[in-house]
């Protein structure tokens, strides 16, 4: 009860002028000891001459304080910026004192007044040295005595480097936290054995559930700037073992105004072992291409039509068009953009199956570019539900693509998928006759036609990971398909920009595949999220092998047979050489799918097994479409089963 009573007085009544009248007291006592010192600790020296100097260096050490405001820190939250006060308040009390000695030499203010040399030269160094040694002092006493009984939480934190230092610079500087750092953990040689700040740096070797246990530590803290996203996912699969949690310290240019701050070091997410390096674009040359054009985005409240509309905004077009029949997704895109100060935009909502309707669009705003991001993406729905997957993935397309043309659009960019890529199923299988059409169409006109290729993207709707998240929060457990099957993964901003890189690549008629890196087995993926929500596998949550879905496969794929890459001006960005096709043939069939698919009046899945020959279906009721050519009889009880 006396400590925390003290504690509270203190912070209550130690105000600045109780600080000021304290460093004055020190200053006179370190001019006293500095006496001592010059004169070998004896009294050797006249104690009147003391006594007369005295009053005068407590004046001018008082001035100096007033005029720089040393005395007015927080003195149980002292830093640097504090002892750099208190320095320059000793230089400018030394710079007074031998002011005032040689006017007073001249003039005789004093009679008689004088201070060696050597005394103001021992008197300042002992005045700063105690004055920062008492304010330590002080601010240890006062966390001593306010913590005494409070629990600390003990942390590791993972990087000895300059980011460590500032990390741990803003873990100790958070006093309400309570948190204790008890070591680093670092790879370099050099560094292992010694210590920073008085904190000894470990061998990773050391990190071991004994180690852990002996020392109670609760949190690692990874404190790595420019790790790349394997290195990290490889350091913290050998940490999400241990009885601890995994945290990681945010890039630097994402810190606030410079500085760390502790509300910044979030839990490891899945998304952070994921993360890949962003392509670096010219925005030069997308502000070139984008200056002063109306732009379209179909799908603009999507999830990669959004985060495309938010890139373009940046840049200084003329007028953006964005599309989308989702209501409410495009009214929230709305508001965000509105509180992000951009105008110049146009939210409309139509359906790109309505040529009518579209119709209306490409004639009032005479768009110059358009960006194709809406489809249907759901495999599993979409193998049942046909009819939409080519009402608005082909038929959709094509109506864009067909405005494009008839009102003399510059470039036209077509989002598609891995999925098109010897697909398994109606979706992928959809996209890929949409890109084919876009192929025939560039063959007409002035319009360039552009096909960008993308696999899984983090986040959007319907990806595992948010199913993944809400698994886990309702205890599991988690589903996955298959243990051997893998994805890729990209950001959705990743995505979008090379959207962009495409529109300003892009001179008609490629087809743009980019170098998504590894692919990641899901299972795997599933087993790190339940660690990394702190939870053990199988004991608290257990992973449920379902089996493929319908359509659905085992890993994706970049090229289809035949196809062959071109390398482009970035590593990462390769154009594909596709086979060359029958255009009037190919036009023909897609008309043909179209229509058939209006009117019911046939089976639309031989008509596009027939236009993409190696659209084989997989795990799928319709794998029975597959068979070699059937009779006409056999064909015609097909289509009336199907």
């Amino acid at each position: 009860m006396i400590r925390k009573y003290l504690a509270k007085y203190l912070i209550k009544y130690a105000s600045k002028w109780i600080v000021l009248a304290i460093d004055v007291t020190i200053v006179a006592a370190s001019f006293i000891l500095s006496y001592f010192i010059r004169f070998n600790l004896s009294l050797n020296f006249e104690v009147e001459w003391l006594l007369m100097q005295l009053p005068v260096v407590m004046l001018i050490s008082a001035i100096a304080f007033l005029i720089t405001g040393s005395y007015k820190g927080v003195v149980r939250h002292t830093g640097q910026k504090d002892v750099y006060n208190l320095f320059n308040a000793i230089c400018l009390s030394s710079i007074i004192t031998i002011s005032f000695l040689i006017l007073n030499k001249e003039i005789s203010l004093l009679e008689g007044f004088t201070i060696p040399l050597p005394i103001i030269i021992f008197h300042s160094l002992i005045s700063f040295l105690i004055l920062t040694a008492s304010r330590y002092v002080f601010k240890s006493m006062y966390y001593s005595l306010s913590n005494r009984n409070v629990a600390y939480k003990n942390v590791i934190i993972y990087g000895a480097g300059e980011s460590g230092i500032l990390t741990y610079n803003a873990l100790s500087g958070q006093s309400k936290e309570n948190i204790r750092v008890l070591g680093y953990i670092d790879h370099s040689k050099r560094k292992i054995g010694k210590q920073i700040n008085g904190i000894p740096v470990y061998a990773k070797e050391a990190l071991t559930e004994q180690f852990i246990a002996r020392h109670g530590v609760s949190e690692i803290i990874f404190s790595i700037q420019n790790i790349n996203s394997k290195k990290l996912r490889s350091l913290v699969e050998e940490l999400v073992d241990l009885p601890v949690q995994v945290k990681i310290v945010p890039p630097i240019q994402d810190w606030i105004n410079g500085e760390l701050k502790l509300s910044q070091i979030k839990k490891v997410q899945i998304e952070d072992l994921l993360e890949r390096t962003p392509i670096k674009i010219i925005n030069q040359q997308i502000g070139n291409e984008l200056a002063g054009k109306t732009i379209f985005v179909t799908g603009g409240a999507g999830s990669i039509g959004s985060e495309l509309v938010r890139q373009i905004a940046s840049y200084r077009y003329k007028t953006l068009v964005i599309i989308d029949q989702a209501e409410s997704a495009l009214y929230d895109l709305q508001q965000e953009l509105k509180q992000d100060g951009k105008h110049n935009f146009i939210p409309l909502v139509g359906d790109i199956r309505d040529k009518n309707r579209m119709n209306t669009f490409f004639q009032e705003h005479q768009p110059d570019m358009v960006f194709h991001a809406a489809a249907y993406k759901h495999v599993p729905l979409m193998e049942y539900n046909a009819y939409e997957a080519i009402k608005i993935n082909v038929a959709g397309t094509k109506a864009i693509a067909d405005l494009s043309v008839q009102y003399n659009v510059g470039k036209f960019v077509l989002i598609s998928t891995d999925k098109a890529v010897n697909p398994t199923n109606v979706m992928g299988a959809t996209k890929r006759i949409a890109e084919i059409y876009i192929g025939c169409k560039q063959q007409e006109g002035v319009t360039k036609f552009i096909t960008t290729r993308f696999g899984n993207v983090l986040g959007s709707n319907g990806s595992v990971i948010p199913l993944f998240r809400k698994q886990i929060e309702k205890g599991g457990p988690l589903t996955v398909t298959h243990e051997a099957v893998t994805r890729y993964f990209m950001t959705i901003p990743e995505a979008s920009q090379l959207v962009l890189e495409a529109a300003v690549m892009g001179v008609g008629g490629e087809i743009f595949i980019f170098d998504m890196g590894e692919s990641v087995k899901i299972f795997d993926l599933a087993k790190n999220m339940i660690k990394l929500s702190g939870l053990q596998y199988p004991e608290d949550i257990d992973i449920k092998i379902t089996g493929l879905r319908p359509g659905e496969k085992l890993y994706e794929e970049l090229l289809a047979n035949g196809e062959n890459t071109l390398p482009t001006h970035h590593k990462k960005i390769m154009i594909s050489k596709t086979r060359d096709f029958n255009v009037q043939k190919m036009r023909s069939k897609i008309d043909e799918l179209c229509v058939t698919n209006m009117f019911f009046n046939g089976n639309p899945v031989v008509l596009m097994k027939e236009i993409v020959p190696e659209y084989v279906s997989n795990n799928s009721e319709l794998s029975k479409f597959d068979k070699k050519k059937e009779s006409p009889k056999n064909i015609a009880t097909i289509s009336e089963n199907f």
